[in-house]
């Protein structure tokens, strides 16, 4: 993706809340669907899609700010959460993200962590535009559990 080409996606709803996601040709499609009572739940809602978006981009910015100095993640498992409010005029709307980064390497293997993590959220395109309207924390864990950032 570069910035002279936008971002495209087409939806075309299949019935009620059930809504198929082509992205591009050769990339399979995504049935989107909410939840019951709404929709039947057949597929990731559009909260879940948004937080798969922030989640995805905040793990790939991290593993290319780890590659930039040769480190080796040991595989990375990412959680996003979204918690729920009302606003003003009573709309439900995602008024925060927590974000859980797992690495499977320990931290004593990785080489200028410090540096890393103070730089890769400045990386993700999403998180830091969806940051802007809705507030989020992002947590790394190395191997062992310890919390790094």
């Amino acid at each position: 993706m570069s910035e002279s080409e936008p971002a495209t996606v087409t939806l075309q709803q299949i019935r009620d809340y059930q809504f198929d996601i082509a992205f591009a040709p050769e990339v399979a499609h995504v049935l989107a669907d909410e939840g019951p009572p709404l929709g039947q739940g057949l597929g990731p809602s559009p909260v879940q899609l948004l937080l798969a978006a922030v989640g995805n981009c905040m793990s790939s910015s991290l593993y290319f700010a780890l590659r930039k100095f040769k480190n080796d993640p040991g595989g990375i498992t990412t959680t996003a959460r979204a918690q729920l409010g009302r606003n003003d005029a009573g709309r439900l709307r995602v008024v925060h993200i927590d974000v859980q980064i797992r690495l499977g390497a320990s931290a004593g293997s990785l080489q200028h962590l410090d540096r890393v993590l103070g730089q890769f959220e400045e990386f993700c395109t999403v998180g830091a535009s969806v940051r802007d309207a809705i507030a989020t924390n992002v947590a790394v864990f190395d191997g062992g559990g310890t919390k790094l950032k």
